[in-house]
């Protein structure tokens, strides 16, 4: 089968076509013809080399960690999926991603795809939903009349958080470029501040929760719009404990646990158009796209999601 893989760390030119073996399926798994996948940070962080201490693969490696698609096998041991499903997952990760035709997923980490949705809008939702989703959900504990403040609300997780903090009836912050402000304020942000002229840390306060996704400087002044007891989640990096003792409030680094359960409640969302998928961009499933796609995500500028339409 045709995959895009690296054979070493480096930059956009490790990304290559080549010709594999199709993956065999465990008991507990599902064959998956991929129709599209989608770019997220760990792509093209795995790629450069700085993931490598904590998932040491073997090359060739094939990023991705999005999928949907159809079902073209199933394991002895698999009871709620068949062949000719329409399924979306973020897969375990293993050096066996979705940069490919065909991709094993658990039957554990599958969802059925939300009908209403294009393969290319299913796989802009794994991994970026399930991230926001628990961030707001599983660890900070949102509830109807919190005030949240989600950094990037124009990127790919902050483009779903800012709408499901909405359906958990929440007031909604979020910073943004001036270009984007309408964008923001669509999905159902309350408050818009535009980070390129205005210091957030200086215009909102006594907020209950902080969904980071920045990390560095970004990061430590989230800690000043929280009153005492809030809660802060980064995605990107390690909160300053000091800092958080210091101003009096929970802070968390984390990391989403692929869920086909929670997918599957994100799916029923979908449907009912109770939160929308944002796909930004779509580009083909080719070497030289995957590239581009990879340089447009480093950029952190992509509004919505980066998808690969592969089928």
């Amino acid at each position: 089968m045709k995959a895009i893989v690296i054979n070493e760390y480096g930059g956009k030119e490790a990304l290559q076509e080549q010709d594999v073996p199709k993956p065999e399926i465990n008991d507990n798994q599902v064959l998956v013809e991929v129709h599209a996948t989608s770019i997220n940070p760990i792509d093209w962080k795995l790629r450069e080399g700085y993931l490598k201490a904590m998932l040491d693969f073997s090359f060739p490696i094939i990023l991705g960690w999005d999928v949907a698609g159809i079902i073209v096998e199933t394991g002895k041991d698999v009871k709620n999926f068949a062949v000719g499903d329409e399924v979306f997952a973020r897969p375990d990760t293993t050096a066996d991603g979705t940069y490919a035709e065909y991709t094993t997923v658990d039957e554990n980490l599958l969802a059925k795809k939300p009908k209403n949705l294009s393969y290319e809008e299913a796989a802009s939702i794994p991994l970026a939903g399930l991230t926001a989703w628990q961030c707001l959900v599983d660890k900070t504990e949102v509830k109807k009349g919190d005030k949240v403040l989600i950094q990037a609300g124009a990127g790919g997780v902050g483009s779903l958080a800012i709408q499901m903090a909405k359906h958990l009836g929440a007031y909604v912050a979020t910073t943004a470029s001036e270009t984007n402000e309408a964008y923001v304020k669509q999905l159902g942000a309350d408050q818009f501040i535009n980070y390129q002229t205005e210091k957030f840390e200086e215009v909102l306060k006594d907020f209950d929760v902080v969904l980071d996704t920045m990390g560095g400087e970004v990061l430590e002044k989230g800690f000043q719009v929280l009153k005492h007891g809030g809660k802060l989640v980064t995605i990107a990096g390690q909160p300053d404990q000091d800092l958080a003792k210091k101003h009096g409030v929970d802070a968390m680094s984390y990391w989403l646990t692929p869920n086909g359960e929670q997918l599957s409640t994100l799916g029923d969302l979908l449907e009912k158009e109770i939160v929308k998928p944002q796909v930004g961009h779509v580009f083909t499933f080719t070497a030289e796209q995957l590239r581009e796609a990879h340089g447009l995500s480093e950029t952190h500028h992509a509004k919505g999601k980066i998808v690969i339409k592969v089928k």
